[in-house]
């Protein structure tokens, strides 16, 4: 596989975990712009060997999204950072997907950072539970247990805010 199918083939994978930890779309873009340039720097040097190469992307975008939390600790939270306004003509689906956006994200936010990178892999990036386990260096049941429980917690958390 050539750098331009592996970018074509990964982008909205990488976009979506990428994403699913930076609420900011802008900041998300740049974050993965930067996956995928040090992607294409280190290209040459990636063995086969050592497993897939959409882990190996993953683990470059793993790493970038840590730099930046690391980065953002003492900075804007979740909850207080702006969300661009929606630019769908249907003004009130626009507002009710949003709620559940934010919804969705107060849940996840309210995980500890390890469930929330395994659901950002699990269900933004299309990953299995063993792909997720030979990142991490968890056991693949493990895996399953960390996503069973976070989903269970953000399912109570929505359900408490009375919209599921």
């Amino acid at each position: 596989m050539d750098f331009a199918e592996l970018y074509d083939t990964c982008f909205s994978r990488i976009y979506n975990y990428v994403r699913c930890h930076v609420r900011l779309a802008a900041e998300a873009d740049d974050i993965t712009g930067k996956v995928f340039e040090a992607a294409l720097r280190g290209f040459g040097t990636y063995d086969e060997a050592k497993g897939p190469v959409q882990g190996w992307l993953f683990g470059i975008a793993r790493n970038a999204v840590i730099d930046w939390a690391r980065g953002r600790r003492s900075q804007v939270s979740l909850e207080e950072a702006p969300e661009p306004a929606a630019a769908d003509p249907k003004l009130e689906a626009a507002q009710e997907r949003k709620a559940e956006q934010a919804l969705l994200l107060k849940a996840l936010a309210a995980l500890d950072e390890r469930s929330r990178d395994i659901i950002a892999l699990k269900f933004s990036s299309g990953m299995n539970n063993r792909e997720i386990a030979a990142m991490t260096g968890l056991g693949e049941s493990n895996v399953g247990i960390i996503i069973y429980r976070a989903v269970k917690s953000m399912r109570s958390e929505i359900e408490a805010a009375g919209k599921l």
